[in-house]
């Protein structure tokens, strides 16, 4: 029953692996994965055959790896994950004296949001650029009180 535990959470961390390498990494790193996690999967068919436990057993002990794995996976990717800039763009309409625009760049500077705009007629366009999901959270909550409209946009290696 260990072995087959461990060859489980071992397929399952594995598969989970693959599923990211084969989106985020490249061609030999996903080719690799690959292979590994189908020769462990051809061990896990030959020890479900030929254990003894009931169905039942089985089923629950592959689920328990499931969660487990899938998991700790999870969670070791989000540590993992670094920062990425964000680029929120937020459209407001400016009140008839045209104060509501320098009240929420006010507002974004009070925040230490590094952010620009500029008037269109009875609208304010801002650029807000954001380090961190903290600081995201912030300029998105300045803008939900000035009624905001908002588009974001992640930035992306190249």
């Amino acid at each position: 029953m260990i072995i087959f535990v461990i060859a489980q959470t071992l397929n399952v961390i594995l598969n989970t692996v693959k599923s990211i390498v084969t989106v985020k990494g490249g061609k030999v790193a996903a080719a690799a994965v690959n292979a590994a996690c189908f020769g462990l999967y051809t061990y896990i068919i030959v020890l479900t055959a030929n254990s003894a436990f009931s169905t039942l057993v089985k089923c629950l002990v592959v689920a328990a790896c499931n969660f487990i794995g899938v998991y700790g996976v999870k969670m070791v990717e989000e540590k993992m994950r670094k920062d990425k800039m964000w680029k929120i763009e937020m459209t407001i309409k400016n009140d008839a004296f045209g104060l509501t625009a320098p009240a929420m760049h006010g507002a974004l500077d009070e925040a230490n949001i590094p952010n620009s705009y500029i008037e269109a007629g009875n609208h304010a366009i801002f650029n807000c650029y954001c380090a961190t999901k903290a600081d995201t959270d912030k300029a998105l909550a300045i803008g939900k009180v000035y009624s905001a409209k908002t588009f974001a946009s992640e930035t992306k290696l190249i």
